[in-house]
């Protein structure tokens, strides 16, 4: 981690994650622990993208597991995951937090690109998001999120089911103040973009509600500000910050 700082005079905290290996490999396992307590705000990027290289005999695996106390609030917001020739990646996330948390998770995967421009035909990805929420109801589960993805072999353009794109860029929102509004609000706002996109809501029976937002691209870029855009709206709307400048260089 680097020294903590602060990119405004609301009191939020910024910590960044550095990868001392450069990139993950076969095999390499990475465990990160995150804990927000009661009314603290925690904005978490990283130091620059995470690379997954080829992973031959076996796939290399991060597993983060994030708890959101009382009114605390988290935004996480890494740079893009770039998955390089036969490279093999498994993400688990699992988020517990409470109905007055807020949360705030973006993630943009984006194939390696070789010296001649061609794109690099990863083995495949897979990203697990479980989050749940604790109550005077018990423990419930919000969200379970498991995505696959597997690029076709051979010359068959794009990526099967992603509608012949390349990219892929997901944001998920939990906070009491999500609703069908707030859904319709940032679907009119990524028309924008040259993306194809579409939102979920989802609700637990004690009432938490979240959103997941997925966006499909051909642009790492395109879909950083995609996202970014949705983000700083909420950081406006919701706690009278600014837009967010997490340039690394």
């Amino acid at each position: 981690m680097l020294r903590p700082h602060y990119l405004d005079d609301s009191g939020q905290v910024c910590y960044v994650v550095v990868n001392p290996g450069g990139a993950y490999l076969g095999a390499d396992l990475f465990l990160i622990d995150v804990e927000v307590e009661d009314s603290a705000s925690l904005l978490l990027t990283t130091q620059s993208a995470t690379k997954v290289y080829r992973t031959p005999g076996s796939f290399a695996e991060q597993c983060m597991t994030v708890r959101l106390g009382e009114g605390a609030r988290l935004e996480l917001m890494p740079d893009q995951l770039i998955a390089y020739r036969e490279a093999s990646y498994r993400q688990r996330t699992s988020v517990t937090l409470r109905p007055s948390s807020s949360l705030v998770m973006a993630e943009v995967v984006t194939p390696g690109w070789s010296p001649d421009g061609a794109a690099f035909r990863y083995q495949e990805v897979r990203l697990r998001n479980e989050i749940r929420v604790e109550s005077g109801h018990g423990t419930q589960l919000l969200a379970l999120d498991n995505l696959l993805i597997r690029p076709p072999l051979g010359d068959v353009a794009g990526l099967g089911f992603m509608e012949g794109y390349s990219h892929l860029g997901s944001l998920v929102v939990v906070d009491a103040r999500v609703d069908q509004a707030l859904a319709d609000e940032l679907h009119r706002l990524t028309a924008g973009f040259d993306a194809l996109t579409g939102i979920s809501l989802t609700r637990t029976v004690g009432g938490t509600t979240g959103l997941v937002l997925r966006a499909l691209s051909n642009s790492t870029g395109g879909l950083n500000r995609l996202l970014g855009t949705c983000a700083n709206l909420l950081r406006e709307r919701w706690y009278g910050q600014g837009a967010l400048d997490l340039r690394k260089h």
